[in-house]
Parts: structure tokens; C-alpha cells; sequence
């Protein structure tokens, strides 16, 4: 590809399409593009679930009511922790004022999992529908797959393996006095129940059920929501917050310390250049270097700062931000020397170490070779890999730098393309560091090849492929 006809590949990529590109030739090239091996992507199309707990009466369904009325574009589920009491036997049933329905054993938490697991999974399932007249679940109705499911129980933080699948925790906190009143008009309206028997049971079971059971679990929500229903400005905080979820790679959503910076068409057009076989190796590294030095200033944006204020040559303050000071980057010979050049033009003066690391094969890594800076343990690290591919390297790399003194969350690791399988590896290995990355790739080959990739990238960049037709 000469240079000529990659500027005009850039202009295309610019003007608007319905599809995002000229797919011309599209169903062809894909009909040749080997399948990944891996299963990860099996793993991709995973729903945000929402778990919201608290105790009886707090107005938990309200706060659900809310966020699904304002997701009403999105596909949203809502499975009630209720639906999944035991059925009573027919001696618990004559003795059932005397049944603890607030006490975790009461629910079929085996079930739960068991619906939770096929709905993460896009299948259908059908959900029981308790009846707290027999006491029986005896009815079912069929929920389908969707975008968000919303998790709702007074006891749905108790379980741990329940907790997992959760990608954020609602707690709703409201006055007991408030609750009890609720309670109150609820049972005695709805369920035609007097008053004595309403505040005999509460005093009996509910109260020591919240106090024993649901509120030590209120330390496991990441969002603790006052007033309930009422809280307005706290549900749009949370939608918001959702949205944004919802418009990231699925990989985002389980990994919050996983960040693909935002696509556009100069962005996908720079990939579709690199990405060509045939593309020059003069274009190769112009394209790549514009790709990297945006990776690297994302990167830069998750360094610590520290406010500082200037005069302007107006005689106006100026309220801005001072620059990480202590800071240095870590380059994997020898792909990881092509981000060198972006980073010194981002940092002036920057330190630079490397790390040699032997690959063989998918699970064979040895460290040859490490210069690094003395003080290394007293700095941000940025590290530097274009390729994350199985992240054994990157496991290998990560762990010297710890046992150098570096704290984990002072690590950041950048790199153009990412394959699932790595990102899981090294998020799962280290969950305070920072990946950066530009784009998530489909998956690995049999031969632990990222794809569809973009070939050997060192070779490639540095100009020493002997094999004219790469294989992409």
C-alpha cells in the first residue's frame, strides 16, 4: 500500500457510513479469518447485573422501579430474592406464624444461582412465583435474556457466591422507624392483617432478622442509597453510571481497572492501515506511533496530580494541575521499544527500563535480562507492550517490577491490542493495576496468535520480517 492510497483510506474512514465502513469485500476476508480457540469469547456477552438489598420495607422495589423506568431503552430483568423461598411442608404450614421468613435458610439459594447462571448465559429461564397463600412455588413465568438484570432480597449480599455475579452493589438504607411504618400500613392493608400481629412478628423475627443478618452485609454494597425512593439525585447518579457501563467492552464491566480508549473513525481507520498485510512498512510505523502516543497520553491521565495555581500572563489565576512528578517507563524488549519514542515525547527527560523475557509457546517464559531504574520502588511505572496475548509475559514482567518495591497500584500497563485470555490473566493476577489499551481483540488462534491481530509486531515495525506476505 503506497502512500497515496493510505491517506485515502483515511479520508474514507472519516466520512460517515451507515455501517462505520465501506464493507465492499468484507464477507469474503471474514469467510478466510480463522476462529479463535479460546473460549473467552463465549464470556463476552455478559449482562450487567445490580444487586440492591436492604431490609423490609426500605423501598428497595421503588429504587428498582426507578432505574428501570429510566433504562427503558435498555433490556432490564427484574428477579426478586421472594420468588426463591422453600416450599413449606405441610407441618411448617400449620405452624407458620412461627416461620422465619427474614432468616437465610429460608431461601433456595441453589436455585437462585442456578436461574442467575443461565440469564449471565443468554439463555431463558423460567422463575418461580412464590404463593404466600400455600406457601408453595407452583407457578412459573419465563424471563428472557437482557442487557441489565436487577437482583432485589433483603438477603441477596449474604451468600458470597451470589455477591460474585454482581457488577454493582445497591444498598438502600432507611430509618427503622420509617420501615416498621410501611410494614404496618402494607400488612394491614394489602394482607388484611391487624396491628398486633403485624409488630408480634416484627419483634419476633424481622428486627433481629435486619440486625443479625441484613445490615452486617450493608458493608459489602459499593453504593449506600439514604432515603430510598425518595433519593432522586442518588438513581440518577446510578443510571448515569450505568449508561456508562453499558457502552463499554463487556470485558470493562468486569474489570473496572481495564480502560479501551473511546473509538472513532480516524481511530478504526489507523487499526484497518496497521492492520493490512499489505500496508508499507513506512505507513506501519507512522500509523503505529499515532496510535501509540494516544494510548500513552490515556495513560498519562491515570497518574496522580496535585492542584496548582498560576498567574497568566492576563495577571488572572489560573486553578489548574501539576504533573506526576516521579514517574518512569518500562519498555518489553522488543515490541515495547516502539512505545519508547511516544513516551519521551510525552514526558521530557523520562527514565526508561527494560525487561527481556524468553516466550516459548503459550505457558514458556523466562526473564533473560532487566535494567531498571535504582529508585524504581519510588515511582509510577508505565509498561510498555504493544501485544497483550496470553499475559504470561506481562504476568512475568509484573511480578519483577513488585519485587522491585513497586506497588501494584502504581503500575500501568499499555499496549495497543489486548486478547481476552491476557486481559483476564493479568487483571484476574493483579487487580490493582491499570491496563490501557485501544482496542479488545476476538481471541487467540491455536497457535496462542492474537487475532485478528496485526502479525509480529516487532518484525513488523522494525522492519526485520523476512516473509514478504505476512500472515495476518
Amino acid at each position: 500500500m503506497d502512500a497515496k492510497a493510505a491517506v485515502d483510506l483515511m479520508e474514507s474512514s472519516s466520512e460517515v457510513h451507515f455501517s462505520g465502513f465501506h464493507m465492499n469485500g468484507f464477507e469474503q476476508r471474514k469467510a478466510i479469518i480463522e476462529q479463535p480457540t479460546t473460549s473467552e469469547t463465549d464470556m463476552y456477552k455478559q449482562p450487567f447485573v445490580i444487586g440492591v438489598a436492604g431490609g423490609a420495607a426500605s423501598g428497595k422495589t421503588q429504587v428498582c422501579d426507578m432505574i428501570i423506568q429510566q433504562l427503558h431503552d435498555q433490556r432490564v430483568v427484574l428477579v426478586n430474592q421472594d420468588s426463591f423461598y422453600n416450599n413449606l411442608t405441610e407441618e411448617e404450614r400449620t405452624r407458620v406464624q412461627d416461620y422465619n421468613f427474614d432468616h437465610p435458610d429460608a431461601f433456595d439459594i441453589g436455585e437462585l444461582l442456578r436461574v442467575m447462571d443461565k440469564l449471565k448465559h443468554g439463555e431463558a429461564v423460567d422463575i418461580p412465583k412464590y404463593d404466600f397463600k400455600s406457601y408453595k412455588s407452583d407457578v412459573l413465568r419465563r424471563v428472557n435474556p437482557a442487557d441489565v438484570i436487577i437482583l432485589e432480597g433483603i438477603l441477596v449480599f449474604h451468600d458470597p457466591r451470589v455477591r460474585e455475579l454482581m457488577n454493582m452493589k445497591i444498598f438502600v438504607d432507611t430509618d427503622a422507624d420509617v420501615r416498621l411504618a410501611r410494614r404496618i400500613r402494607r400488612d394491614t392493608n394489602e394482607k388484611g392483617r391487624d396491628i398486633g400481629a403485624v409488630l408480634d412478628q416484627y419483634s419476633k423475627f424481622v428486627k433481629p432478622a435486619f440486625d443479625d443478618f441484613i445490615l452486617p452485609t450493608k458493608k459489602y454494597a459499593d453504593i449506600i442509597i439514604p432515603r430510598g425512593g425518595d433519593n432522586h439525585v442518588a438513581i440518577d447518579l446510578i443510571v448515569q453510571h450505568i449508561r456508562t457501563k453499558l457502552g463499554q467492552h463487556d470485558l470493562c464491566k468486569i474489570y473496572p481497572n481495564l480502560y479501551v480508549i473511546h473509538s472513532t473513525f480516524q481511530i478504526r481507520g489507523m487499526h484497518t492501515l496497521i492492520r493490512d498485510a499489505q500496508t508499507t512498512k513506512h505507513d506501519f510505523i507512522f500509523y503505529s506511533d499515532r496510535l501509540i502516543r494516544l494510548v500513552v497520553e490515556h495513560g498519562l491521565g491515570h497518574l496522580p496530580f496535585t492542584e496548582k495555581q498560576v498567574i497568566t500572563p492576563t495577571g488572572s489565576v489560573y486553578t489548574g494541575v501539576d504533573f506526576c512528578k516521579r514517574l518512569c517507563g518500562v519498555s518489553v524488549i522488543r515490541s515495547g521499544e516502539s512505545m519508547e519514542n511516544a513516551l519521551r515525547a510525552c514526558c521530557k527527560g523520562i527514565k526508561i527500563g527494560k525487561i527481556l523475557i524468553h516466550r516459548e509457546g503459550d505457558n514458556g517464559q523466562q526473564l533473560i535480562y532487566e535494567k531498571l531504574p535504582n529508585d524504581i520502588s519510588d515511582r509510577h511505572v508505565l509498561l510498555l507492550d504493544p501485544i497483550l496475548g496470553t499475559g504470561n509475559s506481562a504476568v512475568e514482567a509484573i511480578s519483577l517490577l513488585i519485587r522491585k518495591g513497586v506497588p501494584e497500584s502504581n503500575i500501568i500497563f499499555l499496549n495497543l491490542i489486548s486478547a481476552p485470555k491476557g486481559v483476564h490473566v493479568v487483571c484476574k493476577s493483579f487487580p490493582r493495576i491499570k491496563i490501557v489499551t485501544s482496542e479488545i481483540e476476538m481471541g487467540l488462534n491455536e497457535d496462542f496468535r492474537v487475532i485478528p491481530g496485526m502479525g509480529e509486531f516487532g518484525d513488523r515495525y522494525f522492519g526485520t520480517d523476512d516473509d514478504v506476505e505476512q500472515v495476518v
